[in-house]
């Protein structure tokens, strides 16, 4: 099944639910509708815990507990955990696991969710199937010392049940009888489920085919303004896979992801601490790499060469940006060293590799701009050349 050669047998469990929460959802609500009417207390809660539990897949499964993209206190985990266990996409210590392999071994058989077996495949596909033996989570050693995410483990199914359909029942009968709590368990609970998963569905999918590349052609991950909107930044995917220790997606101050923006503004009231981000410098000299080889690309495909000028040109802007580049470098680890063992340094010499640090980077950057303006250059005689 979908060129898989690994053993496997299809997980009739999960498979019985993804059928059955859809079919639920998909007859359910319009009948609801159509005999109840539009209610907007039940728009409301649906949206509540659509965003919640989207949410908490973002930023708490995925940035948090997967990459480590920021240190949360306690409150913020257990909110996580609670929610995301709302979403019925089983455990964060599981679903780390296959996401942390997706990222090493992304578009190979090793892939959970490897998008070259095809859309349908890394969409959901991979959901129906259960490989023989089960895959080791021998790659979550350091979730294992969380108990927040070790109880949740051990009780997922019962919280996800719990905060899903029971609790939302419940309001929803204080709110208006059986009706209120049919209309409860329909919307909020089954519809719900199954728009969070297609969401969370479409970062396998649909970032891994729709978009550009502007950081990395290593992997298939794009870069989808469209996308993030509907999957709360997360369509931001190929910076991601570039820079996956980033608490941010969009990293662009204008792109949207409101995954990042939330983790900053926790950050500010004290409950987020550590966040990870990604020098400026280190982006650009990604994008620069990727343009470079883009423009290689065309060359070769359209057999052509670059004029002896646009050729020297472009190399000596590649050979000073090279050189800058690893000069920042060293200077930036020397400076992040010294100030993790600041008992080491007197303020005067962390003054002095901190400016020292700057200067590279100021150097750095002239260095890009000449590039760039070498590649302007390279860039117009290929065009000039009708290639």
């Amino acid at each position: 099944m979908f060129g898989i050669s690994k053993p496997h047998e299809i997980n009739w469990i999960t498979t019985s639910f993804l059928i059955a929460t859809s079919t639920i959802a998909l007859i359910g609500t319009p009948l609801y509708l159509y005999f109840f009417g539009f209610s907007w207390f039940l728009f409301a809660y649906f949206l509540f815990m659509f965003s919640a539990c989207c949410m908490s897949i973002t930023l708490g499964y995925h940035r948090l507990f997967a990459h480590g993209a920021f240190k949360a206190a306690w409150p913020v985990k257990v909110a996580t955990l609670l929610f995301g266990a709302a979403a019925f996409e089983n455990s964060v210590l599981l679903w780390a696991s296959e996401h942390r392999r997706h990222h090493k071994h992304t578009d190979h058989d090793d892939d959970p969710y490897d998008i070259s077996k095809g859309f349908f495949y890394a969409h959901m596909g991979w959901l129906f199937l259960r490989y023989i033996p089960s895959r080791e989570l021998d790659n979550v050693g350091d979730l294992r010392k969380d108990r927040l995410v070790m109880f949740q483990h051990n009780y997922v199914q019962q919280i996800a049940a719990f905060v899903s359909f029971v609790v939302p029942s419940a309001i929803g009968y204080a709110w208006h009888g059986w009706q209120g709590a049919l209309g409860c368990l329909i919307i909020v609970g089954f519809l719900r489920v199954v728009c969070v998963h297609h969401v969370t569905f479409f970062i396998n999918s649909l970032c891994h085919t729709v978009g550009n590349q502007p950081y990395s052609a290593r992997c298939s991950a794009r870069d989808s303004w469209i996308m993030a909107i509907f999957t709360f930044g997360e369509g931001y995917h190929n910076y991601h896979h570039e820079f996956q220790h980033d608490y941010r997606n969009g990293v662009q101050r204008w792109q949207w992801d409101p995954t990042k923006w939330t983790i900053w503004l926790l950050h500010k009231v004290g409950l987020a601490q550590d966040l990870r981000r990604v020098p400026r410098e280190k982006i650009l000299l990604a994008q620069i790499a990727e343009k470079e080889r883009q423009l290689r690309a065309r060359l070769e495909k359209r057999s052509h060469t670059l004029s002896e000028t646009a050729h020297e040109l472009l190399e000596s802007a590649r050979v000073q940006l090279h050189q800058t580049a690893e000069v920042w470098e060293a200077r930036r680890q020397e400076y992040v060293k010294a100030t993790e063992k600041q008992i080491e340094h007197s303020r005067e010499r962390l003054q002095d590799l901190r400016r020292e640090m700057q200067v590279a980077a100021y150097n750095l950057r002239v260095s890009m701009k000449a590039w760039h303006s070498a590649y302007r250059q390279a860039k117009g005689d290929f065009v000039a050349a009708g290639a």
